[in-house]
């Protein structure tokens, strides 16, 4: 409902160049778009009259997890709290098309997905408890 406060975040593990977390954020954030269109704010409008892409409605938080076990630990907390949930698993790095990453994300478990990003949307109480103990990406 909309008296209910919701966020949305990535979650990023560190020891990737910065390339590859700027890529997953960005795949994990259009991940956020697509499933959520309630989020889509209003088309930018300058001045000179030319309209703009329009961003979210609300800030995206991007926070750091500092290795895979504390990336499966909030991957973990976030289904058991039944959060929306945007898995990118290292391998997908190795991949050109999204037939190869359906087809490599569905060779793994949830436990064996070797996650390097997260997005996670949903009631901010329940979203801070799944991402309990993690810091703001830096």
């Amino acid at each position: 409902s909309s008296d209910v406060c919701s966020s949305d975040l990535i979650i990023i593990r560190e020891g990737l160049p910065v390339w590859q977390k700027l890529n997953v954020t960005a795949f994990l954030a259009g991940a956020i778009a697509i499933e959520f269109p309630e989020l889509h704010g209003g088309r930018l409008v300058t001045a000179s009259g030319n309209s703009y892409m329009p961003f979210f409605k609300q800030p995206v938080l991007v926070y750091a997890a500092e290795n895979a076990e504390q990336m499966q630990r909030t991957f973990k907390r976030a289904k058991e709290r039944e959060l929306a949930i945007g898995i990118y698993p290292q391998a997908l790095f190795a991949t050109m098309n999204e037939e190869d990453n359906l087809k490599t994300v569905a060779q793994f478990t949830d436990d064996e997905q070797d996650l390097v990003g997260l997005a996670i949307y949903g009631d901010s109480k329940q979203v801070n408890k799944a991402i309990d103990k993690l810091k703001y990406h830096e």
